[in-house]
């Protein structure tokens, strides 16, 4: 009997990390944990008020330790030992300043408390008015537009306008920041010993969506157009990368320091990196007809199709096309609203906020209960009763069209207006959002006929996921996996590790497929169709007024 091969998939979120290991004959979980982020859970180095959302390396390599550990206890002896390698996703773009060597600055004496020199997660709008910049002057500036394979629109939330920020921010981090490396490269680099900056396998995925590498300029941005943006950026890319790798391709081996810091064996592959959702659109089973969407605290969106498809046509609009950021051979195209999930926490919290200030026995059940019973009271009023309406932009529009400027409206509130229908109108706001991203990708033809859910929301709200297929009027399936992202990296590190020979076969193998499908209803697909024209109407009108 051939012996039975297992991978770890680590999937970093923006709360915590989570690992799972799985057979890589059939996906079958045998081990899992999550382990939060313990300087995050407290909210250091973070300001909300400023948009400012930092991440401290530390955070990063403890709470892996913790959740790889965990996850092999129990494990029989013959299933740890034939762990044969790791894939690793992160959220991004979540780039840290390092120095020649490749040292985050953070874990320097000097940095250890200063947010500059950490981590800047994927939601931090610290950097708006450098994604002006660069995107006026890629249109003005008489060289290529280097963001036309972003979308034609550059965004606060990603590599180089992040960089900018700080550079000008921090005068201290500018002089010691030799350069920068994003969460998806750093940690199997971290885990491989090969941190030099020049070295390192660069993602594939991270660099083509959120740092405006692409084969047609050889690499990154020329350092002509960066200087035209900002002196201080003269220079970076000959610190940077020119190549880079698709996630099946091995990134290295697993160090001994590394192997006994994690209880694993030495020289265990490791893959190149990935994002997260696209790592969990792999995990999903992703292929050219499905629209995935991966929908947490925010809501990404991603799409696969073959080059000869797609051709020479630039999608606008979107958060990057990229040739193998999700399976080599493909083009990979990149959506998604910045707030999903986030949009329907905020209303619960402002709905507990008298709760949370009395003791009660009861207090750690009542976000769920307050959800259940919106979700219960949402579905029974009338589709035709069409006010309010929300836009959903309360952390800014990631697509169509990037801008974190946006804010998020509630429009037709009167003295009727009752909580339930408030929050009804939030989740037709979040699906119609949806929507405005599905009509971009149709409108240059690229066709659907299912969407696949995946995340926390899809297997917590039937209601959200039923409100979502009305609005999209096709069926919507939700993927079993708890854990789509790590799955994915799981997929991709049993490639790296030769068990597979492309990622289709390792998702026909390893995919764990769907558990329950939701269809449009036919009478509230008019009324919806009818309710998402006002949406548009209305955003129209509101967007000029936020951007004065």
């Amino acid at each position: 009997m051939p012996v039975e091969k297992y991978v770890i998939g680590v999937d970093f979120g923006t709360d915590s990390v989570r690992t799972v290991i799985v057979n890589t004959d059939n996906g079958d979980e045998v081990g899992s944990y999550v382990a939060s982020f313990p300087r995050w859970s407290k909210g250091m180095f973070c300001d909300p008020s400023r948009n400012q959302f930092r991440q401290h390396p530390l955070d990063y390599t403890e709470s892996l330790e913790i959740s790889i550990k965990k996850s092999l206890e129990g494990l029989k002896k013959d299933v740890s030992d034939n762990i044969v390698g790791i894939g690793i996703d992160t959220t991004g773009s979540t780039p840290a300043p390092v120095d020649k060597y490749g040292t985050v600055l953070a874990l320097k004496d000097e940095f250890r408390d200063n947010p500059n020199a950490m981590f800047i997660l994927w939601k931090d709008h610290t950097a708006v008015d450098e994604a002006e910049e660069i995107n006026n002057v890629s249109k003005t500036w008489g060289g290529p537009d280097f963001t036309k394979y972003e979308g034609g629109v550059y965004s606060s939330e990603w590599f180089w306008s992040k960089i900018l920020h700080v550079l000008r921010s921090d005068p201290e981090v500018e002089k010691h920041a030799f350069s920068w490396v994003e969460h998806a490269d750093w940690v199997p680099a971290l885990l491989t010993g090969n941190l030099d900056p020049l070295t390192l396998k660069r993602s594939r995925c991270a660099a083509g969506h959120k740092a405006m590498w692409h084969n047609e300029w050889n690499g990154l941005p020329s350092n002509d157009f960066l200087a035209t943006v900002d002196p201080l950026l003269t220079g970076l890319t000959e610190r940077l990368y020119k190549e880079t790798h698709t996630s099946n391709i091995l990134a290295g081996r697993l160090t001994k320091e590394w192997s006994g810091r994690l209880g694993l064996q030495e020289g265990i592959a490791v893959s190149v990196g990935s994002f997260d959702a696209h790592s969990g659109a792999v995990g999903v089973q992703i292929d050219e007809h499905t629209f995935v969407m991966i929908l947490g605290t925010s809501g990404c969106d991603m799409v696969v199709t073959p080059p000869e498809v797609l051709g020479n046509k630039l999608v606008s609009g979107i958060c990057g096309q990229v040739d193998g950021s999700m399976i080599p051979g493909m083009i990979g195209l990149e959506a998604g609203q910045s707030s999903f999930g986030d949009v329907y926490a905020w209303f619960r919290d402002i709905l507990l906020w008298p709760f949370e200030r009395l003791p009660s026995a009861k207090k750690k059940e009542l976000p769920e209960i307050i959800m259940a019973m919106l979700s219960k009271e949402a579905e029974r009023i009338k589709d035709d009763e069409t006010f309010p309406i929300a836009m959903d932009w309360l952390n800014g529009r990631r697509t169509p069209y990037a801008d974190q400027r946006l804010k998020g409206a509630l429009v037709g509130l009167t003295l009727g207006t009752t909580a339930p229908k408030l929050f009804k109108a939030l989740v037709e706001s979040t699906a119609f959002g949806a929507r405005a991203i599905l009509d971009r990708f149709e409108e240059e033809g690229l066709k659907f006929d299912t969407v696949v859910a995946s995340g926390g929301i899809p297997k917590k709200s039937p209601y959200v996921m039923q409100v979502l297929s009305n609005v999209l009027g096709i069926p919507v399936k939700i993927a079993l996996s708890d854990q789509a992202g790590a799955l994915g990296s799981a997929m991709f590190a049993a490639c790296a590790a030769g068990q597979y020979d492309s990622v289709q076969q390792a998702q026909r193998n390893m995919g764990t497929g769907f558990i329950h499908t939701y269809n449009p209803q036919t009478e509230r697909v008019k009324t919806y169709s009818e309710l998402y024209q006002r949406y548009k109407r209305i955003g129209g009108l509101l967007e000029e007024e936020f951007r004065n």
